[in-house]
């Protein structure tokens, strides 16, 4: 698959996301968040096998890939999800979309360290104008950081084990495919946030047999189409691209999440959101490596024709 594919398809996957958001602070209110995550992680990686299945694709990890999966799973599935739903239940969506912003940022810098891979000066320009426009559509709220809370560290304990995660993915991917090393760690990790929940929200899986309708359409088309065909999506295009262009575009998160707010929540959108904008889109086109990959074509396509020109004298 070519990357212009991948590249759509990863803004496909950060609108889903987007949408998401407000399902997501629908669902950590009405029960035990960590409780409630373990069953639409679950629901997540039997979609996944399902797919894989139907796409000839399932089969059994080797004994050396095992560790892959269990480290993925720890880390992309447990500790992530597990914080994001503490972090969404105790802080600001404010304050959460600000942090879940500098993921791209600290994914180039974990890549840089841990995977050597070194971003182009025009992809520490993308993550740059990324991290800035993020940046200012939170703060065209007007509210800036003035609701801190502890919810904000779970938030970017979240971010971090995500971003390290990402690495395990990639190396990964050499031998197994990131799909299937997402259904695994999806499963697996719905199980040890049972048990987290189980102990941290006692009694709370009891909760739903007394949900209503609204709830379980929730968090079916969060499991199956946001977690499970997002996931297996994006963790697809981190091991094709890597982490570093695959992350710039979570920047889209924030934006399609504010166009979530404005849809479902009634919010409304000023000038500083266009900012915003205008720079996470930028922002996307120069981390993913789009604009560098043009330059270089067009440069090349100029030596060409100088060539051509330079051959046509000489023949003359």
């Amino acid at each position: 698959m070519n990357h212009l594919k991948l590249y759509l398809i990863l803004v496909m996957v950060m609108f889903i996301w987007g949408m998401n958001l407000p399902a997501l602070k629908y669902l950590t209110v009405q029960m035990g968040p960590v409780t409630m995550t373990s069953l639409r992680i679950f629901l997540a990686g039997v979609t996944v096998f399902i797919l894989l299945h139907a796409m000839g694709l399932a089969r059994k990890p080797a004994k050396k890939e095992w560790a892959y999966i269990v480290g993925g799973s720890l880390l992309n599935v447990v500790i992530h999800h597990s914080f994001i739903s503490l972090g969404l239940a105790l802080t600001s969506g404010t304050n959460a979309s600000l942090i879940l912003g500098i993921g791209p940022i600290m994914t180039a810098i974990f890549s840089l360290l841990l995977l050597k891979l070194s971003p182009s000066k025009w992809q520490w320009l993308g993550f740059g104008m990324g991290v800035l426009g993020v940046t200012a559509t939170i703060l065209a709220g007007g509210k800036g950081l003035s609701d801190i809370s502890i919810g904000d560290g779970y938030v970017l304990l979240a971010i971090i084990s995500q971003v390290l995660s990402f690495v395990v993915i990639t190396k990964a991917a050499k031998t197994l495919d990131p799909r299937l090393l997402t259904a695994y760690m999806l499963l697996i990790g719905s199980v040890g946030l049972f048990v987290i929940g189980f102990l941290l929200e006692p009694g709370q899986w009891k909760m739903f047999g007394a949900m209503d309708t609204t709830f379980w359409l929730l968090i079916v088309a969060s499991g199956i189409l946001a977690t499970g065909v997002g996931h297996m999506s994006y963790n697809h295009s981190v091991g094709e691209v890597g982490p570093p262009k695959a992350a710039i575009f979570m920047n889209l998160n924030t934006l399609f999440a504010l166009l979530g707010s404005v849809i479902f929540l009634g919010e409304s959108i000023n000038q500083n959101h266009l900012v915003g904008l205008l720079l996470i889109v930028g922002g996307v086109l120069f981390g993913s490596g789009t604009v560098e990959d043009w330059w270089k074509r067009k440069i090349d396509m100029a030596a060409g024709r100088r060539k051509e020109e330079k051959v046509g004298r000489a023949k003359s």
